[in-house]
Protein backbone atom coordinates (compact mmCIF):
# COMPACT_ATOMS: atom_id res chain seq x y z
CA UNK A 1 0.00 0.00 0.00
CA UNK A 2 1.19 3.46 -1.11
CA UNK A 3 1.12 6.46 1.34
CA UNK A 4 1.67 10.27 -0.31
CA UNK A 5 2.07 13.07 1.19
CA UNK A 6 3.26 16.60 0.00
CA UNK A 7 3.63 19.63 1.89
CA UNK A 8 4.90 23.48 0.97
CA UNK A 9 3.23 26.33 0.22
CA UNK A 10 3.17 28.26 -3.22
CA UNK A 11 5.82 31.05 -2.17
CA UNK A 12 7.56 29.24 0.26
CA UNK A 13 11.24 28.21 0.56
CA UNK A 14 10.14 24.40 -1.02
CA UNK A 15 8.01 21.92 -2.21
CA UNK A 16 8.62 18.51 -0.99
CA UNK A 17 6.86 15.22 -0.89
CA UNK A 18 7.24 11.43 0.88
CA UNK A 19 6.37 8.27 -0.63
CA UNK A 20 5.87 5.53 1.61
CA UNK A 21 5.38 1.59 0.11
CA UNK A 22 8.06 1.84 -3.06
CA UNK A 23 9.44 -1.56 -3.37
CA UNK A 24 13.24 -2.26 -3.02
CA UNK A 25 15.08 -2.56 -6.45
CA UNK A 26 13.12 0.18 -8.66
CA UNK A 27 15.39 2.02 -10.66
CA UNK A 28 14.90 5.76 -10.11
CA UNK A 29 16.46 8.70 -12.35
CA UNK A 30 16.56 12.00 -11.34
CA UNK A 31 16.91 13.20 -14.89
CA UNK A 32 13.28 11.09 -15.55
CA UNK A 33 11.62 13.37 -12.66
CA UNK A 34 13.18 16.89 -14.01
CA UNK A 35 12.14 15.63 -17.45
CA UNK A 36 8.04 15.33 -16.11
CA UNK A 37 8.31 18.32 -14.01
CA UNK A 38 9.38 20.33 -16.84
CA UNK A 39 6.66 18.61 -18.80
CA UNK A 40 4.15 20.41 -16.07
CA UNK A 41 5.75 23.74 -16.64
CA UNK A 42 4.70 24.01 -20.09
CA UNK A 43 1.85 24.60 -22.26
CA UNK A 44 0.65 27.71 -24.06
CA UNK A 45 -1.87 29.83 -21.37
CA UNK A 46 0.77 29.47 -18.68
CA UNK A 47 1.82 32.62 -16.51
CA UNK A 48 4.57 34.31 -15.47
CA UNK A 49 5.81 32.17 -12.50
CA UNK A 50 7.03 29.92 -15.22
CA UNK A 51 9.68 32.21 -16.50
CA UNK A 52 11.01 32.22 -12.83
CA UNK A 53 10.60 28.68 -11.38
CA UNK A 54 12.43 26.10 -13.22
CA UNK A 55 11.80 22.60 -11.37
CA UNK A 56 14.69 20.53 -10.42
CA UNK A 57 13.95 17.53 -7.83
CA UNK A 58 16.18 17.05 -5.08
CA UNK A 59 15.99 13.29 -3.84
CA UNK A 60 16.27 13.52 0.24
CA UNK A 61 16.15 9.68 1.20
CA UNK A 62 14.74 6.35 0.18
CA UNK A 63 17.11 5.98 -3.02
CA UNK A 64 21.03 4.80 -2.72
CA UNK A 65 23.40 4.06 -5.75
CA UNK A 66 20.37 4.87 -7.82
CA UNK A 67 17.77 2.32 -6.52
CA UNK A 68 14.95 2.42 -4.00
CA UNK A 69 15.85 0.58 -1.09
CA UNK A 70 12.60 0.05 0.83
CA UNK A 71 12.77 2.67 3.21
CA UNK A 72 10.08 5.74 2.55
CA UNK A 73 11.38 8.18 -1.02
CA UNK A 74 11.75 11.90 -0.45
CA UNK A 75 12.11 14.38 -2.74
CA UNK A 76 12.20 18.47 -2.36
CA UNK A 77 11.61 21.05 -5.25
CA UNK A 78 12.86 24.37 -4.02
CA UNK A 79 11.22 27.76 -4.49
CA UNK A 80 13.36 30.27 -6.61
CA UNK A 81 10.36 32.99 -6.41
CA UNK A 82 10.87 32.54 -2.48
CA UNK A 83 13.66 34.86 -2.61
CA UNK A 84 11.46 37.77 -3.48
CA UNK A 85 9.18 36.55 -0.77
CA UNK A 86 10.85 36.04 2.53
CA UNK A 87 9.33 38.79 4.30
CA UNK A 88 5.98 37.90 3.47
CA UNK A 89 6.13 34.09 4.04
CA UNK A 90 8.55 34.30 7.16
CA UNK A 91 8.28 31.09 9.53
CA UNK A 92 9.21 33.58 12.33
CA UNK A 93 6.80 35.16 14.50
CA UNK A 94 6.21 38.61 13.87
CA UNK A 95 2.77 40.42 11.92
CA UNK A 96 2.14 41.87 8.47
CA UNK A 97 0.75 45.20 6.91
CA UNK A 98 0.06 43.60 3.77
CA UNK A 99 -2.97 40.84 4.39
CA UNK A 100 -5.65 39.95 2.15
CA UNK A 101 -8.91 40.39 2.56
CA UNK A 102 -11.12 40.28 0.04
CA UNK A 103 -11.85 36.35 -1.68
CA UNK A 104 -11.80 35.18 -5.18
CA UNK A 105 -15.33 33.37 -6.45
CA UNK A 106 -14.27 30.10 -7.09
CA UNK A 107 -11.18 29.49 -4.84
CA UNK A 108 -10.75 27.95 -1.53
CA UNK A 109 -10.25 31.58 -0.40
CA UNK A 110 -13.25 31.93 1.70
CA UNK A 111 -14.16 28.87 2.94
CA UNK A 112 -10.62 28.28 4.18
CA UNK A 113 -10.89 31.11 5.91
CA UNK A 114 -14.18 29.61 7.91
CA UNK A 115 -12.51 26.22 8.24
CA UNK A 116 -9.16 27.06 9.93
CA UNK A 117 -10.48 30.55 12.02
CA UNK A 118 -7.85 33.29 9.12
CA UNK A 119 -7.48 36.81 9.01
CA UNK A 120 -5.34 36.86 6.36
CA UNK A 121 -6.04 34.91 2.99
CA UNK A 122 -2.78 34.20 2.45
CA UNK A 123 -2.78 31.66 4.77
CA UNK A 124 -5.30 29.98 2.45
CA UNK A 125 -4.08 30.83 -0.93
CA UNK A 126 -0.45 29.70 -0.69
CA UNK A 127 -1.29 26.02 0.36
CA UNK A 128 -4.39 26.00 -2.40
CA UNK A 129 -2.52 27.05 -4.76
CA UNK A 130 -1.50 24.40 -7.77
CA UNK A 131 1.90 25.16 -7.12
CA UNK A 132 1.51 21.59 -4.74
CA UNK A 133 1.00 19.88 -7.73
CA UNK A 134 4.76 19.77 -8.63
CA UNK A 135 5.59 17.82 -5.77
CA UNK A 136 2.69 14.99 -7.14
CA UNK A 137 4.12 15.02 -9.93
CA UNK A 138 7.50 14.12 -8.76
CA UNK A 139 6.24 10.80 -7.05
CA UNK A 140 4.19 10.47 -9.88
CA UNK A 141 7.52 10.31 -12.17
CA UNK A 142 8.19 7.21 -9.56
CA UNK A 143 5.52 5.71 -10.24
CA UNK A 144 5.48 5.92 -13.80
CA UNK A 145 8.96 4.37 -13.46
CA UNK A 146 7.63 1.48 -10.99
CA UNK A 147 5.13 0.86 -13.95
CA UNK A 148 7.29 0.92 -16.81
CA UNK A 149 8.83 -2.03 -15.48
CA UNK A 150 5.42 -4.20 -16.52
CA UNK A 151 4.54 -2.04 -19.39
CA UNK A 152 2.58 0.21 -18.44
CA UNK A 153 2.82 3.44 -19.91
CA UNK A 154 1.11 6.67 -19.43
CA UNK A 155 0.11 9.85 -21.60
CA UNK A 156 -2.38 12.77 -21.92
CA UNK A 157 -3.36 14.89 -24.68
CA UNK A 158 -5.88 18.01 -25.17
CA UNK A 159 -9.48 17.17 -25.93
CA UNK A 160 -10.91 20.94 -25.59
CA UNK A 161 -10.32 24.38 -24.52
CA UNK A 162 -13.77 26.58 -24.00
CA UNK A 163 -15.82 25.41 -26.95
CA UNK A 164 -12.88 24.41 -29.08
CA UNK A 165 -12.89 20.53 -29.84
CA UNK A 166 -10.32 18.40 -31.80
CA UNK A 167 -12.48 16.40 -34.03
CA UNK A 168 -9.77 13.42 -35.11
CA UNK A 169 -6.25 12.99 -33.36
CA UNK A 170 -3.60 13.15 -36.13
CA UNK A 171 -0.38 12.43 -33.81
CA UNK A 172 0.17 10.09 -32.03
CA UNK A 173 1.37 10.64 -28.31
CA UNK A 174 4.84 10.49 -28.67
CA UNK A 175 4.65 13.31 -31.45
CA UNK A 176 3.03 15.64 -29.07
CA UNK A 177 5.44 16.42 -26.45
CA UNK A 178 6.82 19.67 -28.38
CA UNK A 179 2.61 20.81 -29.20
CA UNK A 180 2.21 23.96 -27.01
CA UNK A 181 -0.78 22.49 -25.86
CA UNK A 182 -0.09 18.90 -26.08
CA UNK A 183 -2.52 18.65 -28.79
CA UNK A 184 -3.26 15.79 -31.63
CA UNK A 185 -4.91 17.76 -34.07
CA UNK A 186 -2.81 20.88 -35.35
CA UNK A 187 -5.42 23.06 -36.73
CA UNK A 188 -7.85 22.68 -33.86
CA UNK A 189 -4.70 23.69 -31.93
CA UNK A 190 -4.45 26.63 -33.62
CA UNK A 191 -7.57 27.89 -32.99
CA UNK A 192 -7.43 26.90 -29.34
CA UNK A 193 -4.24 29.21 -28.86
CA UNK A 194 -6.34 32.38 -30.82
CA UNK A 195 -9.11 31.60 -27.98
CA UNK A 196 -6.37 31.88 -25.11
CA UNK A 197 -5.06 35.18 -26.74
CA UNK A 198 -8.50 36.51 -26.74
CA UNK A 199 -9.05 35.42 -23.35
CA UNK A 200 -5.75 37.24 -22.09
CA UNK A 201 -6.65 40.67 -23.74
CA UNK A 202 -9.63 40.28 -21.99
CA UNK A 203 -8.25 39.54 -18.69
CA UNK A 204 -10.39 36.34 -18.75
CA UNK A 205 -9.25 31.98 -18.18
CA UNK A 206 -10.24 29.13 -20.19
CA UNK A 207 -10.98 25.48 -19.47
CA UNK A 208 -10.73 22.36 -21.34
CA UNK A 209 -10.95 18.77 -21.01
CA UNK A 210 -7.82 16.57 -21.27
CA UNK A 211 -7.51 12.57 -22.17
CA UNK A 212 -5.14 10.62 -19.99
CA UNK A 213 -4.92 6.94 -21.32
CA UNK A 214 -2.49 3.98 -20.16
CA UNK A 215 -1.57 1.62 -21.76
CA UNK A 216 -0.75 -2.05 -20.99
CA UNK A 217 -2.39 -2.58 -17.76
CA UNK A 218 -3.29 -6.51 -17.08
CA UNK A 219 -6.84 -7.35 -16.42
CA UNK A 220 -7.83 -7.93 -12.68
CA UNK A 221 -5.95 -4.48 -11.08
CA UNK A 222 -9.10 -2.99 -9.03
CA UNK A 223 -12.17 -5.04 -7.21
CA UNK A 224 -15.88 -5.78 -7.25
CA UNK A 225 -15.88 -6.50 -3.95
CA UNK A 226 -15.42 -3.70 -1.92
CA UNK A 227 -16.22 -0.23 -2.87
CA UNK A 228 -13.54 1.33 -1.93
CA UNK A 229 -11.02 -0.61 -3.98
CA UNK A 230 -13.15 0.28 -7.04
CA UNK A 231 -10.73 1.19 -9.40
CA UNK A 232 -12.79 4.17 -11.60
CA UNK A 233 -13.67 5.05 -8.22
CA UNK A 234 -9.88 5.44 -7.04
CA UNK A 235 -9.50 7.20 -10.03
CA UNK A 236 -12.33 9.64 -10.29
CA UNK A 237 -10.88 10.52 -6.11
CA UNK A 238 -7.35 10.83 -7.52
CA UNK A 239 -8.32 12.97 -10.31
CA UNK A 240 -10.87 15.31 -8.64
CA UNK A 241 -8.11 16.31 -6.32
CA UNK A 242 -6.34 18.24 -9.16
CA UNK A 243 -7.36 22.12 -8.66
CA UNK A 244 -10.12 23.43 -11.00
CA UNK A 245 -10.88 19.83 -12.19
CA UNK A 246 -14.82 19.86 -11.85
CA UNK A 247 -15.52 16.58 -13.78
CA UNK A 248 -14.34 12.77 -14.56
CA UNK A 249 -15.22 10.38 -17.11
CA UNK A 250 -14.21 7.11 -17.73
CA UNK A 251 -14.18 5.61 -21.06
CA UNK A 252 -17.20 7.14 -23.02
CA UNK A 253 -19.26 7.31 -19.92
CA UNK A 254 -21.09 11.18 -20.33
CA UNK A 255 -21.80 9.85 -24.17
CA UNK A 256 -23.30 6.56 -23.19
CA UNK A 257 -25.76 7.50 -20.87
CA UNK A 258 -27.56 8.97 -23.83
CA UNK A 259 -27.81 5.33 -25.87
CA UNK A 260 -29.36 2.04 -25.77
CA UNK A 261 -27.61 -0.36 -23.69
CA UNK A 262 -26.74 -2.81 -26.51
CA UNK A 263 -25.18 -0.18 -28.53
CA UNK A 264 -22.63 0.85 -25.86
CA UNK A 265 -21.28 -2.09 -24.27
CA UNK A 266 -17.85 -4.28 -25.41
CA UNK A 267 -18.28 -7.25 -27.08
CA UNK A 268 -16.21 -10.28 -26.43
CA UNK A 269 -14.51 -12.54 -28.80
CA UNK A 270 -11.84 -15.30 -28.56
CA UNK A 271 -8.84 -16.18 -30.50
CA UNK A 272 -6.10 -18.70 -29.91
CA UNK A 273 -3.93 -15.98 -31.22
CA UNK A 274 -5.09 -12.94 -29.00
CA UNK A 275 -7.02 -14.89 -26.21
CA UNK A 276 -9.80 -12.68 -25.04
CA UNK A 277 -10.06 -9.62 -26.90
CA UNK A 278 -12.70 -6.49 -27.53
CA UNK A 279 -12.80 -4.60 -30.53
CA UNK A 280 -13.91 -1.41 -29.03
CA UNK A 281 -13.06 0.40 -25.79
CA UNK A 282 -16.25 2.41 -24.78
CA UNK A 283 -15.90 1.19 -21.06
CA UNK A 284 -12.55 2.87 -20.85
CA UNK A 285 -10.64 -0.31 -19.51
CA UNK A 286 -12.47 -0.83 -16.89
CA UNK A 287 -15.85 -3.14 -16.14
CA UNK A 288 -16.85 -3.91 -12.21
CA UNK A 289 -14.62 -1.31 -10.72
CA UNK A 290 -11.60 -3.83 -12.09
CA UNK A 291 -9.44 -3.44 -15.34
CA UNK A 292 -10.26 -5.32 -18.15
CA UNK A 293 -6.93 -5.32 -20.47
CA UNK A 294 -8.54 -2.44 -22.38
CA UNK A 295 -6.88 0.62 -22.54
CA UNK A 296 -7.76 2.54 -19.20
CA UNK A 297 -9.11 5.88 -20.26
CA UNK A 298 -9.70 8.97 -18.44
CA UNK A 299 -11.36 12.54 -18.78
CA UNK A 300 -10.99 15.73 -16.42
CA UNK A 301 -13.29 18.84 -17.02
CA UNK A 302 -11.28 21.47 -15.60
CA UNK A 303 -13.28 24.88 -15.16
CA UNK A 304 -11.37 28.02 -16.00
CA UNK A 305 -9.16 28.95 -13.22
CA UNK A 306 -11.07 31.59 -10.39
CA UNK A 307 -7.72 34.31 -10.32
CA UNK A 308 -8.28 36.50 -13.13
CA UNK A 309 -6.51 39.62 -13.99
CA UNK A 310 -9.66 41.58 -14.00
CA UNK A 311 -11.03 40.49 -11.21
CA UNK A 312 -14.93 39.52 -10.08
CA UNK A 313 -16.72 41.26 -7.51
CA UNK A 314 -16.44 40.40 -3.99
CA UNK A 315 -16.59 41.40 -0.42
CA UNK A 316 -13.98 42.52 2.22
CA UNK A 317 -14.05 39.81 4.89
CA UNK A 318 -13.02 42.93 7.17
CA UNK A 319 -14.66 45.57 6.62
CA UNK A 320 -17.88 43.82 5.08
CA UNK A 321 -17.90 46.60 1.82
CA UNK A 322 -17.83 45.37 -1.61
CA UNK A 323 -14.79 45.16 -3.89
CA UNK A 324 -12.72 43.61 -6.25
CA UNK A 325 -11.15 40.00 -5.64
CA UNK A 326 -7.44 39.49 -4.88
CA UNK A 327 -5.40 39.63 -8.20
CA UNK A 328 -2.51 36.90 -8.02
CA UNK A 329 0.00 36.24 -10.65
CA UNK A 330 -1.66 33.05 -12.33
CA UNK A 331 -2.25 31.17 -16.10
CA UNK A 332 -5.02 31.83 -18.13
CA UNK A 333 -5.43 28.22 -19.13
CA UNK A 334 -3.81 25.12 -18.02
CA UNK A 335 -5.63 22.37 -19.59
CA UNK A 336 -2.30 20.75 -20.75
CA UNK A 337 -0.26 21.23 -17.01
CA UNK A 338 -3.54 19.65 -15.95
CA UNK A 339 -3.35 16.77 -17.89
CA UNK A 340 0.90 15.94 -17.06
CA UNK A 341 -0.91 16.16 -13.75
CA UNK A 342 -3.43 13.87 -14.28
CA UNK A 343 -0.89 11.27 -15.59
CA UNK A 344 0.77 11.26 -12.12
CA UNK A 345 -2.17 10.70 -10.77
CA UNK A 346 -3.35 7.56 -12.76
CA UNK A 347 0.17 6.20 -12.29
CA UNK A 348 -0.50 6.98 -8.12
CA UNK A 349 -3.95 5.28 -8.11
CA UNK A 350 -2.56 2.04 -10.81
CA UNK A 351 0.33 1.59 -8.83
CA UNK A 352 -1.23 1.32 -5.57
CA UNK A 353 -3.54 -0.99 -6.89
CA UNK A 354 -0.96 -3.23 -8.65
CA UNK A 355 0.86 -3.66 -5.45
CA UNK A 356 -2.46 -4.40 -3.79
CA UNK A 357 -2.65 -7.38 -6.05
CA UNK A 358 0.84 -8.27 -6.41
CA UNK A 359 2.44 -6.93 -3.47
CA UNK A 360 5.54 -7.63 -2.02
CA UNK A 361 8.91 -5.45 -0.96
CA UNK A 362 10.78 -6.07 -3.77
CA UNK A 363 10.85 -5.51 -7.32
CA UNK A 364 11.90 -9.27 -7.91
CA UNK A 365 9.20 -10.75 -5.58
CA UNK A 366 6.62 -8.68 -7.62
CA UNK A 367 7.33 -9.69 -11.15
CA UNK A 368 7.60 -13.17 -9.78
CA UNK A 369 3.69 -12.73 -8.69
CA UNK A 370 3.30 -10.25 -11.88
CA UNK A 371 4.60 -13.30 -14.64
CA UNK A 372 2.71 -16.04 -12.50
CA UNK A 373 -0.56 -14.30 -13.04
CA UNK A 374 0.13 -13.61 -16.18
CA UNK A 375 1.02 -17.13 -17.47
CA UNK A 376 -2.46 -18.24 -15.93
CA UNK A 377 -4.37 -15.21 -17.44
CA UNK A 378 -3.18 -16.23 -21.01
CA UNK A 379 -3.86 -19.82 -20.63
CA UNK A 380 -7.65 -19.32 -19.38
Amino acid sequence: MIRLITSGESHGKALSVIIEGIPAGLQVDAKFINNELSRRQKGYGRGGRMKIESDKAEILSGIRYGETIGSPVSIQIKNKDFENWKDIMKIEKGSTNKKITSPRPGHADLPGLFKYNREDIRDILERASARETSARVAAGAVFKLFLSEFGINIYSHTISIGKISIKESKKAFCEIEDSPLRCTDPQCEKEMIKLIDDAKKKGDSLGGVSEITALGVCPGIGSYAHFDRRLNASIASAMMSIPTVKGVEIGEGIKSSKKYGSTVQDEIFYSKEKGFYRCTNRAGGIEGGMSNGEDIIARIYLKPIPTLSSPLKSVDIILKKKTLAQKERADNCVVPAAGVIGESMMAYVLSNAFLEKFGADCMKDIKANYNSYIERVENA
